[in-house]
C-alpha cells in the first residue's frame, strides 16, 4: 500500500480515498506535504495542532478548487466546472472527517462539502436524484442513481459506514458500475451518519432492518424498480447492517458485505480500549460518542456489544457475499470467515479475500477500490440478473 503517512493510519487511509473519489495527487501533495512532518511527531494521532492543520491545509485546497470551478461557470463551462466542484468537494469532505463534532468549523466544512457536491452532479448531468425516505416520523436522506434503461430495473440500498456519507458513497463510483451493469443504487444517510446525524442528530440504532424496510417500501413505490430484485450492500461497520438487514428484512433478494464486521465488540469495542489502535479518523473517541448517542465510554461501549451477528446470521436466506482485505487492521479476517459461516440457510454465502498482490488488501480494499467494486457489481448482477 502507497502509504504517503507511514506513521499516520488515518491520515494515510484519507489521503487514498481521497485520490481515489476524484483527486489529483499533485493537489493532494500541495495539501499534505507540509503535514509530513507533523504526522511523524508521537502525539500526532490526537494532536489538536496536527488536527487543525490538516483542516486548515485541506480547506485551503478545497477553496482554490473550488474558487476554479465558478470561474468555469461563469464562463460557460458546465462540466468542466462540475468535475471541479466535484474534486472540492472530495477536499472538503476530505477535511471536514477530521474535524470534531464539538468544533463550530465541522457544519461549515459540511456544507461547503455538500453544496459542492450538489451543484457538481448537477452541471454533470449524473441520473442522480436527492431524494428523502419516511422514516420512523422523519426521513433520510438519500441518492437514488437511476440504471439506464427503459422498465423495471433491479436495485441496491446502499448504507454508509462509520464514518463517510451518500456523497462518499457515489463519488467512489460504485453506483456507476452498477448502473453500467443494469442497477439503480439508493445510497441512504442512515441514522448515526452524513445529514441524519449532522443536521438532525439522530445517532446509530442496532435494528438496522429498519432502515432497510423503509427503503424498500420507498423503492417499491416507484415504477423503475423492480422491488422483487432488491439486495442491500454496506461498508466497513456496513459489514453487520447488511446482514443484520438481510436476516430480518425477508424481502431483501442479494446482500453484500463490504468488510466484514461479526461482532463489533471485537473491533470498535477493541478501538475503545486500545489507543494505539488502528482508527479511521482522528478524534475517533468524540466521534464515536455522538455517532452512537452516547455520552460516556462505558455507555458506548454497550450499544456497541449489540451489534453482533452472534445467533442472527443463520436467519439470512438470501445469497450473501463478505468481500474482505487481507491486510485489513481494523477488523481481523476471522470475523469474515464466521460471518459466511455461519451464514447456514443462505443459498449462496460467499467470501471473497483481497491479497496484497491484487490490491484491495487494506480495511474495505481502501488502498485501492477498483478490484474491491469491480468483484461486487459483478457478483451483484449476476444474483439479480441485472440485464435480464
Amino acid at each position: 500500500m502507497f502509504e504517503y503517512f507511514p506513521s499516520h493510519y488515518s491520515w494515510n487511509m484519507a489521503l487514498l480515498m481521497a485520490a481515489q473519489l476524484g483527486g489529483e495527487m499533485s493537489e493532494i501533495d500541495e495539501a499534505c506535504r507540509p503535514l509530513r512532518e507533523l504526522a511523524m511527531r508521537p502525539d500526532a494521532k490526537d494532536d489538536p495542532q496536527a488536527q487543525a492543520g490538516w483542516i486548515a491545509r485541506w480547506s485551503a485546497l478545497a477553496r482554490k478548487v473550488e474558487g476554479f470551478a465558478r470561474r468555469d461557470e461563469a464562463a460557460g463551462h458546465p462540466l468542466t466546472a462540475g468535475k471541479k466542484f466535484l474534486r472540492a468537494c472530495v477536499y472538503w469532505f476530505t477535511a471536514e472527517r477530521m474535524a470534531s463534532h464539538l468544533s463550530p468549523q465541522k457544519l461549515a466544512l459540511y456544507t461547503s462539502t455538500i453544496e459542492c457536491f450538489s451543484r457538481g452532479v448537477r452541471l454533470r448531468r449524473e441520473p442522480l436524484e436527492f431524494v428523502e425516505i419516511p422514516y420512523e416520523g422523519t426521513t433520510l436522506p438519500a441518492l437514488f442513481y437511476r440504471a439506464p434503461g427503459a422498465g423495471r430495473r433491479p436495485a441496491m440500498i446502499h448504507f454508509d459506514g462509520f464514518d463517510v456519507t451518500k456523497e462518499w458513497m457515489h463519488l467512489c463510483g460504485i453506483a456507476r458500475e452498477f448502473g453500467a451493469r443494469g442497477l439503480s443504487t439508493l445510497m441512504v444517510d442512515h441514522p448515526g451518519v452524513g445529514a441524519t446525524l449532522r443536521l438532525k442528530g439522530i445517532a446509530v440504532n442496532h435494528d438496522t432492518e429498519r432502515w432497510a424496510t423503509a427503503s424498500l417500501d420507498w423503492l417499491s413505490m416507484r415504477e423503475d424498480v423492480d422491488a422483487a430484485r432488491v439486495g442491500v450492500i454496506a461498508m466497513s461497520l456496513g459489514g453487520y447492517y447488511a446482514p443484520r438487514a438481510a436476516a430480518f428484512e425477508k424481502r431483501l433478494a442479494a446482500c453484500v458485505a463490504w468488510g466484514a464486521r461479526w461482532d463489533n465488540a471485537g473491533s470498535h469495542g477493541r478501538i475503545l480500549r486500545e489507543p494505539d489502535a488502528a482508527r479511521s479518523v482522528t478524534g475517533w473517541m468524540e466521534h464515536a460518542l455522538r455517532y452512537y448517542g452516547a455520552t460516556t465510554t462505558d455507555e458506548a461501549y454497550e450499544l456497541i456489544a449489540k451489534m453482533t451477528l452472534e445467533g442472527i446470521a443463520h436467519r439470512i436466506t438470501c445469497p450473501l457475499l463478505v468481500v474482505h482485505g487481507a491486510l485489513d487492521r481494523q477488523v481481523p479476517l476471522e470475523q469474515a470467515e464466521r460471518t459466511v459461516r455461519e451464514a447456514l440457510n443462505s443459498p449462496r454465502a460467499e467470501l471473497r479475500v483481497f491479497a496484497a498482490e491484487e490490491g484491495s488488501a487494506e480495511h474495505v480494499g481502501g488502498d485501492l477500490f477498483s478490484p474491491t467494486i469491480d468483484y461486487i457489481a459483478d457478483w451483484v448482477a449476476e444474483v439479480l440478473a441485472a440485464n435480464r
